[in-house]
């Protein structure tokens, strides 16, 4: 058995609303139908609908919403639906992800998540391995998919189709469609939802979410309707989240981090502005104005980068305005973070900048954010303080698909930069010998879907979940999360690399930055590949007598590799010797997820990048 430190909770000065903790709802369906009697007329959602001058925001109310998911519930039970069977949602971030999501719990069925770019054998072994009944597909390209796959897939008995039309196949119909047979079940049984909520118990099924493997097929992480009550009682608990709060959500709701987020409002009542497309984010913040946002890290860097570069454009006394309001922002922040306030003329003169400078920043993002909440993916602490010196906090949080996403986070009154905050209440948490933060709680999996060996080798004989994760926790029972335990490497000298940490550096440095993957396992010395954001590099490019050039003649000119370089030396500068990077190469594309470079939520799968660009790695090594 893996020795480990003694186990951590929740710090017993934290103000816990236990009430909260032991009345917890006895499923995600009762959750709702609570809310619904709770909030009736209140907002419940808020999403863009096409209109003659382009697009309108509709608000729909928790009584609204409650009409149209017992119509789908009910539409779901007249396909044949029993309780725990599975139905699948292969879509993108939307409002109909959420009804079609809650419409699957009311009929106390559990919801199977595909990602839209899910490529179409993926697919077939999801809702095959998971025994799918039904599928929503959100449009005609997702109905192509399962079509190719339909011989596959013998167990899936009904499509219901988003947007589009079925023409006249009759394996699909519309979701119109269901919610008119659903109107007729009701009919005949008026009880039929309100039935099959009572009779759903904290130990059923409620999710299965495929995990976005690297290498094999992905597996299934089965999540109990326990679980995701826990989750929003939990966050509920602490008290960083109210009714009245507006979120802006646009994460994947295949992804657990998204799916959490589409349960916390069940619990605590706020509206939620749902809209996955994410070049839209910027305009929508500004019309929405959000009073929290979750987002993975990529979403944050690029934003930090973009302000930084228009500053510098800028020039003159806006420049100086800015560097000044970022430099006072910081000195607060760090008072902040512990604990005190500026006083005297800090205080002062943060007032006069944040007045100048600190306002117009927040006007970008809405101008009404309380903070955000960063998961996914490590967070580089300069990009996180700088929000916070524009008064905009972001509290990083950590967890897994196979704890229902939050574990630890941050708090709005307490919080460290570099950390991921403390654990919530109920999850203990141990760091094995070996580094590797191992957690029990009532948000844990039941285990992987017919997958018993992976779920031994996750889940130890005392319960706790081995994370994969490598950390350790402070003084204070902050936990800073090292790497990835895969990822880690060792050179051929022996020195251990993380390159997580060396990658998130080097985000933070570079404001042209994308990605920097990092290599050297086995070998004499650390290399890496470089992509640089499109967007930013476009803006490079013209201040440098490269305009209209195409991204892969700019990103292969001289002038931008010596612009990289600087970044690199700056780097390197704050590295272990053993860690700096002695050689990299740029590429002519960035990664992205279509190429199944990057996961939905933006993270590297850094084994499929290493496979893929090979060639390039190896290169760095030739006659050395």
């Amino acid at each position: 058995m893996t020795t480990a430190s003694p186990t951590i909770h929740t710090p017993a000065d934290e103000p816990v609303d236990q009430a909260v903790l032991d009345g917890r709802a006895q499923s995600v369906a009762h959750l709702f139908r609570d809310r619904v009697a709770a909030s009736g007329p209140k907002p419940a959602f808020m999403h863009a609908v096409a209109s003659g001058s382009g697009e309108e925001w509709v608000t729909v109310s928790w009584d609204e919403a409650d009409t149209v998911v017992r119509e789908v519930g009910a539409g779901i039970v007249a396909l044949g639906v029993e309780p725990e069977d599975r139905v699948a949602i292969a879509s993108g971030t939307r409002y109909e992800w959420a009804i079609a999501d809650l419409g699957i719990m009311v009929a106390g069925a559990a919801t199977t998540t595909i990602y839209p770019t899910t490529i179409a054998d993926d697919v077939a072994f999801i809702l095959s391995d998971s025994a799918t009944k039904v599928v929503f597909a959100e449009n005609e390209e997702q109905l192509e998919k399962l079509r190719s796959v339909r011989p596959q897939i013998p167990g899936v008995s009904r499509v219901v189709l988003v947007d589009g039309s079925p023409d006249g196949d009759d394996w699909t119909l519309t979701l119109d469609e269901l919610r008119q047979l659903g109107r007729e079940y009701l009919e005949g049984d008026p009880g039929a939802v309100d039935a099959r909520i009572d009779a759903i118990t904290p130990d059923r099924l409620a999710t299965i979410i495929y995990t976005s493997g690297t290498t094999g097929r992905p597996k299934g992480v089965r999540l109990l309707h326990s679980a995701w009550t826990y989750e929003g009682a939990a966050v509920a608990a602490i008290d960083i989240i109210h009714e009245d709060d507006l979120q802006y959500l646009w994460l994947p709701l295949a992804h657990v981090f998204g799916k959490n987020l589409l349960t916390l409002p069940l619990q605590i009542g706020f509206c939620t502005a749902i809209d996955g497309r994410i070049d839209k984010i910027v305009d929508n913040l500004a019309v929405v104005k959000p009073t929290f946002m979750g987002a993975a890290p990529r979403i944050f860097e690029k934003a930090h980068a973009r302000v930084h570069m228009m500053m510098e454009a800028e020039g003159g006394l806006k420049a100086k305005l800015f560097k000044a309001a970022s430099s006072t922002g910081r000195e607060v922040s760090i008072l902040r973070e512990q604990g005190k306030e500026p006083s005297g003329m800090l205080a002062r003169k943060h007032a006069v900048l944040d007045k100048l400078v600190g306002t117009k920043i927040r006007d970008r993002f809405g101008g009404r954010v309380r903070f955000f909440i960063s998961g996914s993916a490590a967070l580089n602490q300069d990009v996180a303080r700088w929000f916070d010196a524009m008064g905009m906090l972001i509290a990083e949080g950590y967890g897994l698909t196979e704890t229902s996403a939050a574990s630890f986070v941050n708090r709005t009154r307490a919080y460290r930069y570099g950390t991921v905050g403390w654990p919530l209440p109920g999850i203990e948490v141990k760091i094995a010998d070996d580094g590797e933060i191992l957690m029990r709680g009532p948000g844990n999996m039941q285990g992987y879907h017919n997958n018993p060996e992976a779920t031994d080798e996750t889940i130890d004989a005392e319960g706790f979940l081995h994370t994969g994760d490598i950390g350790e926790l402070d003084e204070r029972g902050f936990l800073k999360i090292t790497d990835r335990k895969k990822d880690l490497f060792k050179t051929s000298g022996g020195k251990y690399v993380a390159p997580g940490a060396i990658e998130s550096m080097f985000k933070g440095l570079c404001p042209y930055a994308s990605q920097l993957i990092v290599h050297g396992a086995d070998r004499n010395f650390v290399s890496a590949l470089v992509t640089l954001d499109p967007d930013a590099i476009a803006g490079w490019a013209e201040a440098n007598g490269m305009a209209g050039r195409s991204y892969t003649e700019v990103v292969t000119s001289d002038a931008c590799r010596e612009m990289v370089q600087g970044y690199v030396d700056q780097l390197n500068g704050q590295l272990n010797r053993w860690e700096t990077i002695k050689k990299f190469t740029i590429l002519e594309h960035d990664l992205s997820v279509e190429d199944g470079e990057l996961t939905p939520s933006l993270k590297l799968k850094r084994k499929v990048v290493a496979e893929k660009y090979k060639p390039l790695l190896d290169a760095h090594y030739s006659g050395s």
